[in-house]
């Protein structure tokens, strides 16, 4: 619920302590109510974001302090940190374009053609500038972290990314 609450597009600003706050909040409360209680039972956890999605977007891209945003990850997911993190990597003018097209319904034929689709949240509205900043962002966590990360490009097929994804994650099952 409150994820969805910080990605509703509105008339109003989200300030930028609320914005995080509430992704914190999201987090803390994930992290309780799901992944604590399957990794005690010994499951394995998938998540399709995470504590770096917070220090990429709001860090990296909106510019607040990377070591406070660590300190206040770590709070809210209980210091648990992945073993294992694929980043999809492809170029931000490729990534928007597959958004906005995923959100072109029949109605955008009596929509001018630069309107921006409806459905998009607050990010997805941001402009190409932001989104670069959350990209290299992402790069420089994984490139101090390789260990956890493995880079994948997003360009390919969703097909040959599954393919890659299998084999590394069989790979460190097995290891």
């Amino acid at each position: 619920m409150i994820r969805q609450i910080v990605l509703q597009v509105g008339e109003r600003e989200v300030a930028w302590p609320t914005e995080l706050f509430l992704y914190l909040a999201d987090r803390a409360q994930h992290v309780t109510e799901l992944i604590q209680p399957a990794l005690r039972s010994g499951m394995l956890v998938l998540c399709d974001r995470f504590m770096d999605s917070t220090v990429a977007y709001q860090g990296y891209g909106r510019g607040v302090d990377l070591a406070m945003l660590r300190r206040l990850n770590d709070i809210a997911s209980w210091g648990i940190v992945p073993d294992l993190t694929f980043l999809l990597d492809c170029p931000v003018e490729i990534g928007s374009s597959r958004t906005r097209q995923r959100f072109q319904t029949a109605s955008s034929v009596t929509r001018a053609p630069d309107a921006e689709p409806e459905g998009l949240d607050r990010f997805e509205r941001e402009r190409l500038d932001f989104h670069e900043k959350v990209r290299q962002g992402f790069l420089e966590i994984a490139r101090a972290e390789k260990d956890r990360f493995v880079i994948l490009d997003a360009r390919q097929s969703v097909a040959q990314l599954h393919d890659e994804i299998k084999r590394v994650v069989e790979e460190r099952l097995m290891a």
